[in-house]
């Protein structure tokens, strides 16, 4: 298995965790009859919010990762830029 097919498969399975917990939850909250409306709608946001943040939260993850990556690549380019010329000079 490549890398492609692994993220396609952890996402994957992510996914059916995330909508399995929603139906649950659902479910939990239409079968509780003690509970007035106004309590699960104030249940309904918070997950909505709650969700919301989680997704920003991974966001600025690969956002920060991607930007460690970039400035490794620019530093290990400009690295090699000085030794190439470093070398070039020393052949001269």
């Amino acid at each position: 298995m490549n890398s492609t097919t692994n993220q396609t498969l952890i996402i994957g399975l992510n996914a059916v965790g995330v909508i399995a917990a929603y139906v649950l939850l659902g479910a939990s909250l239409y079968l509780s009859t003690d509970v007035p409306l106004a309590t699960k709608g104030y249940w309904g946001m918070a997950i909505l919010l709650l969700t919301i943040s989680l997704i920003n939260v991974v966001k600025y993850r690969f956002d920060s990762i991607a930007m460690e990556d970039r400035i490794n690549q620019l530093e290990a380019a400009k690295n090699e830029k000085i030794l190439a010329g470093f070398v070039n000079e020393v052949d001269k």
